[in-house]
């Protein structure tokens, strides 16, 4: 029986899925709408779910919250929140892992199955980061920091909403059409990730 331990390796390609994190990140349409905050459009859920395809639940979650909060420590707009993007950002990968990689076999068998698997796992993903921004700019920007009333604060929800569903499709989309690309590649190349 193979035990998995920690492994340069994966420290390598944690801190690799978190640099592309980054990059995805910083390819943004920032909306010029004060109303909802800063909104954007990115492609780093794009990254976030495949880290957690890639990676696993823990190193995945690991390298997409630690992308996303990097990222925001380079903008100005996002630094003091930093610290939920982490939180938030390494649940989605986490929560894309932990589907993927359900069972031994993981994600790797060829065929529709493995497509339909990373699929939910993604859809899931996108799904429990959508609720935890979206609660977050409800609870913390719009109540908390925003001294907002409960209907202004779900106005700037509102607002949001386009660039979010935008950002959760694009990944769901995305994310295991290149998973299984990536793992093809490797496997030509009789590389493994582990």
């Amino acid at each position: 029986m193979k035990k998995k331990t920690f492994t340069t390796k994966k420290l390598v390609l944690t801190a690799l899925l978190a640099a592309l994190t980054v990059a995805g990140s910083a390819l943004r349409i920032t909306m010029p709408l004060s109303i909802a905050g800063t909104t954007s459009f990115h492609l780093g859920n794009i990254l976030c779910a495949l880290s957690g395809i890639l990676l696993g639940p823990w190193f995945g979650g690991l390298a997409a919250g630690m992308g996303s909060a990097i990222y925001d420590m380079t903008n100005p707009l996002f630094i003091s929140e930093c610290w939920i993007t982490f939180i938030t950002k390494g649940i989605y990968g986490l929560v894309v892992g932990l589907i993927t990689w359900r069972r031994k076999t993981a994600w790797e068998a060829e065929g529709k199955g493995s497509y339909i698997r990373l699929y939910i796992a993604t859809v899931a993903g996108a799904l429990s980061y959508a609720v935890l921004y979206l609660s977050k700019g409800f609870l913390y920007d719009g109540l908390l920091l925003g001294g907002l009333p409960a209907k202004a604060a779900m106005i700037n929800i509102v607002g949001k909403l386009p660039a979010t569903v935008f950002n959760a499709a694009v990944a769901i989309v995305c994310a295991p059409l290149l998973a299984i690309a990536v793992s093809k590649a490797l496997k030509k190349a009789r590389l493994t990730l582990d």
